[in-house]
C-alpha cells in the first residue's frame, strides 16, 4: 500500500466517520506524514485535530473511531492514537513491501504526477546582462532554475527554460565603452568593466572584424564593438551554461520589445483598462490601486521609457504566448521590485502569485582552505561559473547549489566537495547509487535473479525503514513543485542513501558459500534494484549524473 492508496482508504473512513457532515470534509484535510520516530509507525496523521473542531467533534474520540474503522483494512496492521489525537498507522510487512515491485515496474515515471498536468509554464532563470562571465551566484539560479523546470515536468507541466537577453540600456553601453578603451590600450571606463575577459573580447572583435577599426568613427567604432562583444559574449555564456547541463528553449531579447511596438501595445491595453494616467508630461500607471506605495512612471516627461515599460511588455508578450504561470528566478537585490510586478499583474486582470511569482534567492560564497575565494583572474571582479566547475565537477557544482533552500545564503566548502568521503553529499548519493548497480551485478553473476517475489519476506527493520522513505518519493517531488525548493529532492536523496547504506550492512541479497538462492535474496534484489530506481529518478530532477562504478 502506497501513500496515495493509504490517504485514500483514510479519506474514505474519515467520510464515513462524520456520516452527514462528509460534504464539510475537502479531501486536502487528510494529509499524511512520516513520523520522526519510526517506533511510532509508518505513517502519522493529524486529520482529526484538523477536522475535530470544524465539526465541534473532541479529536480523540473522533480518532479512536476512525482507528477502529481501520482495523480491518488490509494492509494496515495496526492504529494507534497518540495525545490529543494523532493517527500512527504502521502497515504490515506484505503491503508495504509490495512498493518494492512497482518501483522496478514503473522505472522513470515513479513519482511523477499531475500538478501541473498540461500547465503551460514560463520558467525564466539566470538572464545575466551579457556584459561578462556567468557568476557563481547566476551559476546557483542556473541549477535551481533548471532543477525546478525538471520538477515542474514530473508534475505534468508543459515548461519553456526563457532566459531574458538584456541587450538593451546602459551596462551594454559601458561593456562597449570597454571594449573599445582595451582595443587602444587605455584603462576601463570608470563605470566600466575590467578583467582579463574584456581583453579577450576585444581581441577576438579585432580578429572577427574584416576591415579597418581603426579607420571608423568613435560612434561607428563602439557599435561595432558593442554589436560583435555581445555577440561573442553572450556565446561564451551560452557555452557555460550548456557546459553546466543547462540549456534554454527560448533567448528572449530586451532589444525587441523597444524595437517591435511591444512597449506602446503594452500601456495601451493598460489603458484600456483604466489604469494609464498623464502627469507632468509623463505616463504613469496606477500601481497604487493594486497595492504598490507609489504610481510608476511608465514614459517619462523627455519621451524615454522608464525600466517598467519593459516589465509590462514582457508579462503581456509570455501571457499572449499562452503562459499560464510565469515564473522568474531573481537576485536578492531584486527584492523591492516584487510588490510593483505583483501590481502590474493585477492591472493587466491576472492573479498576482498565480499567474506571476518572483522567487528571490540569496548569494553564493565559495571557500577554500577555511577561506573565502577570491576574485577570478579571467573575470577581475567577481568568482565564475567556470571557477567553480573547474574547482570541484559539474555534478558536485550542481548538487551544491540546489541542496539548500535558495532562500539562504549559501557557504560552499570546496575542499569538502573533492572529498570522495561520506561527508561530500555528492559523493554519498552517488556512491549510494553506484553501490546498488554493483549488487545488482554481483547477483546477476551469483544466479540471484529478479523473479520471484514475496513482499512479505521484507520484514528485516532496516527493510521497513527502506521502504518508508521509498514510499515517500512522490510526496517529496510534489512538495518540492508546490513549495518551489528543489532542494527537497537533494535532502531527501541522502536521507534514502543512508537508508540503503544501513539496509546493505544488515541485510545480504547474495547467499554466502553454497547456500541455495532462495525466494528472500531474489525479493532483496527487487529492493535493491527499486532503491537504484529512485536514486537516479531523483538525482535527474537536480540535474546530477548516476554513476554505475565509482
Amino acid at each position: 500500500m502506497n501513500p496515495a492508496e493509504l490517504t485514500a482508504v483514510l479519506l474514505e473512513t474519515v467520510l464515513a466517520t462524520v456520516g452527514e457532515r462528509a460534504s464539510e470534509v475537502a479531501p486536502d484535510d487528510v494529509t499524511l506524514e512520516r513520523p520522526r520516530n519510526r517506533d511510532h509507525g509508518d505513517w502519522a496523521s493529524n486529520v482529526a485535530l484538523k477536522l475535530g473542531k470544524r465539526l465541534g467533534l473532541d479529536p480523540r474520540e473522533f480518532a479512536l473511531s476512525i482507528a477502529s474503522a481501520l482495523a480491518p483494512v488490509e494492509g494496515i496492521a495496526k492504529t494507534d492514537v497518540a495525545g490529543p489525537g494523532f493517527l500512527n498507522i504502521t502497515l504490515d510487512a506484505a503491503a508495504a513491501g509490495v512498493l518494492a515491485r512497482k518501483i522496478v515496474e514503473a522505472g522513470p515515471e515513479y513519482g511523477r504526477g499531475t500538478l501541473y498536468d498540461g500547465v503551460p509554464m514560463d520558467l525564466e532563470f539566470v538572464s545575466a546582462n551579457p556584459t561578462g562571465p556567468i557568476t557563481v551566484a547566476g551559476a546557483r539560479w542556473a541549477a535551481v532554475g533548471d532543477s525546478l523546470a525538471r520538477i515542474f515536468e514530473a508534475q505534468g507541466g508543459k515548461v519553456a527554460r526563457e532566459y531574458y537577453f538584456n541587450d538593451h540600456g546602459t551596462q551594454i553601453d559601458r561593456f562597449a565603452r570597454s571594449l573599445v578603451a582595451a582595443f587602444r590600450s587605455e584603462p576601463a571606463p570608470e563605470d566600466g568593466y575590467g578583467g582579463q575577459y574584456i581583453l579577450d573580447i576585444a581581441a577576438r572583435v579585432i580578429e572577427a572584424y574584416p576591415g579597418d577599426l581603426d579607420s571608423l568613427p568613435p560612434a561607428e567604432l563602439q557599435e561595432t564593438f558593442r554589436a560583435v562583444g555581445i555577440e561573442l559574449m553572450f556565446g561564451d555564456i551560452k557555452a557555460s551554461l550548456h557546459d553546466f547541463g543547462v540549456d534554454f528553449d527560448v533567448y528572449f531579447h530586451e532589444n525587441d520589445l523597444h524595437a517591435s511596438g511591444a512597449v506602446e501595445r503594452a500601456v495601451a491595453r493598460l489603458r484600456e483598462l483604466g489604469h494609464i494616467y498623464e502627469a507632468d508630461g509623463a505616463t504613469w500607471l496606477r500601481t497604487t490601486e493594486f497595492g504598490d506605495d507609489k504610481d510608476r512612471v511608465v514614459i517619462k516627461s523627455d519621451g524615454e521609457a522608464a525600466y517598467i515599460s519593459g516589465d509590462l511588455a514582457y508579462y503581456l508578450n509570455k501571457r499572449e504566448r499562452g503562459f499560464e504561470r510565469n515564473l522568474i528566478l531573481l537576485g536578492a537585490d531584486h527584492h523591492g521590485y516584487v510588490q510593483r510586478l505583483m501590481a502590474m499583474t493585477a492591472a493587466f486582470g491576472d492573479v498576482p502569485y498565480v499567474n506571476l511569482e518572483i522567487l528571490i534567492g540569496q548569494m553564493v560564497n565559495l571557500v577554500r582552505d577555511g577561506e573565502p575565494m577570491r576574485m577570478s583572474k579571467r573575470a577581475g571582479t567577481v568568482v565564475t561559473l567556470e571557477d567553480l566547475v573547474e574547482a570541484v565537477g559539474v555534478d558536485a557544482a550542481r548538487y551544491s547549489l540546489v541542496r539548500s533552500a535558495m532562500d539562504s545564503n549559501l557557504d560552499i566548502d570546496l575542499d569538502l566537495l573533492t572529498k570522495r568521503t561520506n561527508d561530500n553529499p555528492v559523493f554519498y548519493v552517488q556512491y549510494a547509487h553506484a553501490r546498488t548497480q554493483a549488487v545488482a551485478r554481483n547477483a546477476d553473476a551469483a544466479g540471484v535473479p529478479r523473479q520471484r517475489f514475496d513482499a512479505g519476506l521484507l520484514e528485516h527493520e532496516t527493510e521497513s525503514a527502506l521502504l518508508g522513505v521509498l514510499a515517500d518519493y512522490p510526496r517529496v517531488i510534489l512538495q518540492a513543485a508546490e513549495y518551489r525548493e528543489p532542494h527537497r529532492i537533494a535532502r531527501y536523496l541522502e536521507e534514502l542513501a543512508g537508508s540503503y547504506h544501513r539496509w546493505y550492512d544488515a541485510c545480504r541479497i547474495i547467499p554466502q558459500g553454497d547456500e541455495p538462492v532462495e525466494a528472500v535474496h531474489e525479493t532483496r534484489r527487487w529492493l535493491n534494484d527499486a532503491t537504484g530506481q529512485v536514486l537516479r529518478n531523483g538525482l535527474g530532477l537536480v540535474g546530477v549524473s548516476a554513476p554505475e562504478r565509482m
